[in-house]
Parts: structure tokens; sequence; C-alpha cells
């Protein structure tokens, strides 16, 4: 391997560490530069320890944040989404892998978008109806990060589902349910802290279950798990930035850069 891969290789492990303590939509781009160095599904065998590593720094770090009944109404859906991705990478190319995540991917990151330009334009219009400050406070009580850390989340079964399924097959497929995951977690209105305790207790969970999948399909080996021992210390690094950046993230710009960093990374997944 040329210095110039190794280099990209070393970034996307950074990415790692900081996806799991701060911003997480920026791990698309470690899946997207893992699968540009290395063969698309060999690629998805030397970062998944690299994400574990991760897992087990942020769980450390946000534990006593996370929403368990978040978890518990997505693991059945999750578990089917799982089976469905192995049965997927055992019977089809990378390019259709690839481009089969990056449509739901980019279709999700789009409606959670629209979600949001509408939720905007209701909450302006109470406001105009309401006065300023009336509308003001209103907007305040019902925002993700605003008073409770984890407020009481109300979700329909159907997104639920949905979301699951999209979330364990990607994972499965490409190392990419973050993105999913991360639509669900904001949609269902929990701020920062818990967005990221959460989202840490689940990719834990979830990327342990994936582990002998993974070895069955010849995608975990010996090679990848000595170059995972040369990366291991960037995502400890990575960590690290994300933990002093976590506070001083504002919910709204926090929400806008996991949209962001969804579309570019499904966008590349497409190519």
């Amino acid at each position: 391997m040329g210095v110039l891969p190794f280099v990209a290789l070393v970034l996307a492990a950074l990415l790692v560490g900081v996806s799991k303590t701060a911003v997480s939509g920026v791990a698309t781009l470690s899946v997207a530069l893992f699968a540009a160095v290395l063969p698309a599904k060999e690629s998805t065998g030397v970062l998944l320890p690299l994400l574990l590593v991760g897992d087990v720094l942020a769980v450390r770090a946000y534990r006593g944040h996370a929403d368990r009944a978040v978890l518990l109404r997505l693991l059945p859906s999750v578990a089917a989404g799982l089976v469905l991705g192995v049965v997927f990478v055992a019977r089809t190319s990378n390019v259709v892998m690839r481009r089969t995540i990056g449509v739901l991917l980019l279709t999700v990151a789009v409606h959670h978008g629209w979600q949001r330009a509408r939720t905007r334009v209701r909450s302006r219009a109470r406001v105009r109806e309401q006065g300023p400050e009336q509308g003001k406070d209103r907007q305040d009580r019902g925002r993700p990060g605003v008073g409770e850390d984890t407020p009481k989340v109300r979700q329909h079964r159907l997104p639920t589902v949905f979301f699951g399924l999209v979330a364990g097959f990607a994972t499965m497929v490409a190392n990419a349910g973050g993105p999913a995951m991360s639509l669900y977690l904001l949609s269902s209105g929990l701020g920062v802290l818990g967005f990221l305790g959460t989202g840490a207790w689940f990719f834990l969970i979830v990327n342990l279950v994936k582990v002998p999948f993974s070895v069955g399909l010849g995608l975990i080996t010996a090679d990848g798990l000595a170059l995972d021992g040369l990366l291991a210390l960037a995502v400890v690094v990575g960590a690290g930035v994300g933990r002093a950046l976590v506070h001083r993230i504002d919910q709204g710009a926090f929400e806008r850069l996991v949209l962001v960093f969804t579309a570019l990374a499904s966008v590349d997944l497409l190519r």
C-alpha cells in the first residue's frame, strides 16, 4: 500500500472516532474512504473492528444518556435487516451493493430534510398567529436538546420498522447504518447527549452481532486485522477530539451536519 492510500485510511479512522463521540454523520465519509482505497467488500471487514473500538469508547463516554425504549423498539426490525443484508452480501456484486445503499440513504436524508423544512414552516406560522414571545416559548419546549436531555419519544410503528430494516440492512452490507439510525434518532426528539448515548449502545450491540456473520462471509481476515492494529490509535485520538467538540455543538447545527454528511456520502455511494 502506498503512502497516500494509508494516509486516507488514517484520516478515515480518525473520523470513526469523531463520529462515535460527536457528529455521527461523518462515519459515512469513513465508509467512502475505505471503499475508495480497498475493494468494497474487503473494506467493510477492515472497518468493522475499528467501529467496535469507537463503539466501546462512545459507550464509556455516554452510557448514562441512552434511551432504552428507543433501542427496544428498533432491535426486532434491525435483526431482520441484518439477515437480509447477509443474504444480499453473499449474492451480489460490489457495484450493486454500493449503489443500493446510496439510494436508500439518499432517500432517507431527503425525506428527513423535507420533514424539518415542513416543521419550520409550521413553527413560523404559529409564531405569526400567537405572537413572537408565546411562539418562541412553545418552540423552545418542543426543540430537541432544550429542557430534558432525553425527552419522551413518540414514534409510530411503521417508521420504526422502516428505519430499523434500513439500518440493519445498510450496516451489514456496507457499515452504512449510521445515517439511517441518525435520522431516526433525530426524528425521535433526542437531544445531543441522548442521541449519542442511544446510538453508542445501538451500534455496539449491532456491530458485535455482525462479527460472526462477517467472519463467515470472509470479510474479516488476518491481514485486515493487522491493518486494524495500525489504525486503532487513530480511532482513539478521533474519539478524544469528538468529546472536546461535542459540548460546543449547537443542536440545530448538529442536525444540519448529520443531514449534509448523510447526503454527501449517499451521492458518493451512487458512483
